[in-house]
């Protein structure tokens, strides 16, 4: 008998997730050393920059083509085409990178997956009830948080293999076991409803009316006040999950002086205390104070990068302090946020207004990778304040949201209005 929270998952939700443990595994195993499989190689911090920027930048423009091509190809062919070429051939050159050009190849390759990205969204939520998509969303960041309890396996990859030779076995795992993911998800889901609507559409129409397309959902998100407040926040959430990403393990590694077998252990614990929030805090959240929750999951958050910044060389406790703060602040506004905006986007436009979203975050985080290493240069702890910085302004923008929707209830309006 299928499990009580894998039973409620229904359609296209339940066959995109039952496969994402394939990606997020070895995910969560190569990603916690990445950025020091970089600098073992040669690159500087600034390269390890620009290296993130150039992948951001690439991004943008796949964002940008990625509405597009999700309504022309349908989502489920844009979904396995471009999963393939952006992760299963992205792994391969990074399992062979030996210098700065290997790692641009591969930054320029697996900088098209934003196009599965905005795909898999829509697969995911468009036949899915408004009411189940917290739902759903949680489950997805608990199988996220399942994936990090495996990456300890790359700690140990790396302690027997060393760094370099651990990380190359641990890309070519990822390219099989996620190309495996891409085929089985896609025998196991089905065209939605508005894709099917999508690809007739959009094969009836030239670029010409596309770009038209394009400019009146650009139009339809500048005058929704409540859509604009939402994506800032989403906005700014990415700006901290791309600069602490980059940064945190060479942070840990070479500021703090953390064992690199150690470091394996952060997602790892990490993962335990997200697994505790689900279990114990999530499920007594009444759906009317979820924006209440995320605003106090930021603010945990918050409070987190600010010790990590404070932790002085070698403070296990205050790392473990921080790892374990914000495990529960992720894991209470994460599925909430995305819940939020899946849910301010109109189904009709979704494809078109999500890479939008995507476009907005990209072209404003895609300096991160930059901005990252000079601060990081000038100061080890600076990007782990700016995560701080983007966490209160998150705060102040669901402040300015709250003090809105007073304001229009009062008066009798709607703020979408």
């Amino acid at each position: 008998m299928a499990r009580p929270w894998f039973a409620r998952l229904q359609g296209n939700s339940r066959g995109c997730l039952a496969f994402e443990p394939l990606f997020l595994i070895p995910y969560s195993m190569f990603t916690v050393y990445a950025t020091i499989y970089m600098y073992e190689l040669g690159l500087s911090e600034v390269a390890i920059g620009w290296i993130t920027t150039i992948s951001l930048i690439v991004q943008v423009f796949s964002s940008f083509l990625s509405g597009y091509l999700t309504d022309r190809m349908g989502r489920k062919k844009a979904l396995l085409y471009f999963d393939i070429l952006s992760w299963s051939f992205g792994t391969l050159l990074w399992a062979i990178s030996q210098n700065f050009w290997f790692f641009l190849a591969a930054a320029l390759v697996n900088g098209f997956q934003r196009v599965p990205h905005t795909a898999f969204y829509c697969l995911l939520v468009e036949d899915t009830n408004p009411k189940d998509r917290t739902y759903v969303f949680t489950i997805l960041q608990f199988i996220s948080v399942v994936g990090g309890l495996f990456a300890p396996l790359g700690g140990l990859i790396v302690l027997h293999y060393s760094l370099v030779p651990g990380m190359r076995i641990m890309y070519v795992l990822a390219c099989i076991l996620m190309t495996l993911q891409f085929i089985g998800r896609h025998l196991t889901t089905h065209e939605t409803e508005m894709g099917l609507r999508k690809i007739s559409e959009t094969s009836q129409i030239g670029w010409k009316e596309n770009l038209a397309d394009y400019g009146s959902a650009i139009r339809g998100v500048l005058a929704n006040p409540a859509l604009m407040l939402i994506f800032g926040v989403y906005i700014l959430f990415n700006f901290q999950m791309t600069l602490k990403g980059t940064y945190l393990s060479l942070y840990l590694a070479d500021h703090l002086h953390l064992d690199s077998g150690l470091i394996s252990l952060v997602p790892a614990v990490s993962s335990v205390f997200m697994l505790l929030t689900m279990w114990l805090i999530m499920p007594r959240i009444p759906e009317r104070f979820a924006s209440r929750a995320m605003f106090w999951g930021f603010a945990v958050s918050l409070v987190s990068n600010v010790l990590l910044a404070a932790a002085p060389a070698d403070g296990l406790v205050w790392i473990g302090l921080s790892t374990v703060l914000a495990a529960v602040g992720t894991m209470i506004c994460s599925p909430i946020l995305e819940a939020e905006v899946a849910n301010a986007i109109d189904d009709e436009q979704r494809a078109k207004v999500f890479s939008i979203l995507s476009v907005l975050i990209l072209l404003i985080i895609s300096p991160t990778g930059i901005i990252g290493g000079w601060s990081y240069r000038l100061d080890p702890r600076a990007p782990m304040v700016l995560v701080a910085v983007a966490f209160a302004a998150a705060m102040w923008l669901m402040l300015v949201q709250a003090r809105k929707v007073r304001k229009f209830a009062a008066e009798g309006q709607s703020i979408d209005s």
